[in-house]
């Protein structure tokens, strides 16, 4: 994970924890365990383990990604996406940081007059919010998905978009 990465994904994490306690979606103690968990995950180089919420909900089972989902369609009204299959515009693909994406849980994927749409598994975090409101510089509007779909479509861009290789064993050497 890269040093500028680590700050983002640290404050994004931490931030959306204590949201979730304070939302009683999360008791202090669960998310205390799932820090510990975290800090360890950070250090290694696999984006798609790096989230506190992940942890929760899937590692120890104490939160239910669903629930989370339903109370930012509640509490906030936000819509709710589906990235499977979206095919996001060249216009909104040059402003694609995909380390950000990662350290966020969040993809802009389309671009309306002056808003940009913003998928994300992590809405709830302060940090996220203001990340993306500095970085793509107008108003934003908000979808929540899940951490798979965020993770899929981030690794479905990554795969088209990494430059060709030619394969080691196809390498000759000129003699």
């Amino acid at each position: 994970m890269s040093k500028e990465i680590r700050p983002l994904i640290m404050r994004a994490n931490r931030l959306l924890g204590a949201q979730l306690v304070e939302h009683n979606l999360v008791r202090i103690e669960d998310l205390e365990t799932a820090n510990e968990k975290f800090i360890e995950l950070v250090s290694g180089d696999q984006p798609r383990l790096c989230t506190i919420l992940g942890i929760l909900a899937f590692d120890m089972k104490v939160l239910k990604e669903d629930d989370v989902l339903h109370h930012l369609v509640e509490t906030e009204g936000l819509g709710l996406v589906d990235l499977r299959e979206y095919d996001v515009p060249e216009e909104v693909k040059k402003h694609f940081d995909l380390g950000a994406c990662w350290a966020t849980w969040s993809v802009p994927f389309d671009r309306e007059e002056e808003f940009t749409y913003v998928a994300t598994a992590y809405s709830m975090s302060p940090a996220v919010r203001a990340y993306w409101e500095k970085e793509l510089g107008g108003p934003i509007l908000w979808f929540g998905t899940t951490l798979e779909g965020i993770a899929d479509f981030l690794e479905k861009h990554a795969a088209t978009t990494a430059p060709a290789q030619a394969p080691k064993e196809l390498t000759v050497a000129a003699a």
